[in-house]
């Protein structure tokens, strides 16, 4: 277990060294030029794509960022690719950053609150890690979870790779028509659109706090 710590360990920084040295994280700071030097790149754009997304997602970067900005840079069979190697390398950092590096305190910060999906994922390994990956997607705290659990890394993988294939392929599908529709949207749908979505927010939020009272 100390060996497989270390290695994690190093791993996550000598991702972190060669994101910096090779200028990822400067690549991917200015959204105006991520698609001008991304196809400018070549093979190594896409390279570049999965490196920072498998390096700066378990680390805070929402992985939805990347998700929508592949169709808008290439073709959606090339996003969906993309997205989903990229998804997939940066769901195993962060689930074997959380079981071999930080289980402790993962332990005590995030699967105590979470401890309502244990049962499930003792129970019903693969199918509870398909519905959390169909559903949240790549969040951090889903990384933490998993990688704390019992949970079998074969498991995580293989049920991850089901879980991620459909929304990855709507949104790599109809990413780039969706965006070029919203962005003729007057003024005024945004707003009711936001409204809308503040009315269901405060609906849930309402009946939950009456749920625990």
């Amino acid at each position: 277990m100390t060996r497989a710590r270390v290695a994690a360990f190093v791993f996550v920084a000598a991702a972190l060294v060669v994101g910096h040295r090779f200028g990822l994280f400067a690549r991917f700071s200015d959204p105006v030029s991520i698609k001008r030097s991304l196809l400018g790149l070549g093979l190594g754009g896409q390279v570049a794509f999965v490196g920072a997304y498998t390096v700066l997602q378990p680390f805070g970067v929402p992985g939805t960022v990347f998700v929508l900005a592949a169709p808008l840079i290439w073709p959606w069979p090339v996003a969906f690719a993309l997205s989903m190697t990229g998804t997939m390398t940066a769901s195993v950092v962060g689930f074997s950053f959380a079981r071999f590096v930080a289980r402790d305190f993962a332990q005590e910060r995030v699967f105590a609150r979470l401890g309502r999906y244990q049962d499930a994922l003792e129970r019903r390994s693969f199918l509870t890690v398909f519905l959390l990956r169909l559903v949240f997607w790549m969040p951090q705290w889903l990384h933490v979870l998993l990688g704390v659990s019992k949970v079998s890394f074969s498991t995580h993988f293989w049920a991850s790779l089901a879980g991620y294939a459909l929304p990855l392929f709507l949104v790599s599908y109809f990413g780039e028509p969706l965006f070029n529709w919203l962005r003729t949207l007057p003024a005024a749908a945004w707003v009711a659109m936001a409204a809308s979505l503040g009315a269901i927010g405060f609906a849930v939020w309402y009946t939950e706090r009456r749920r625990r009272r």
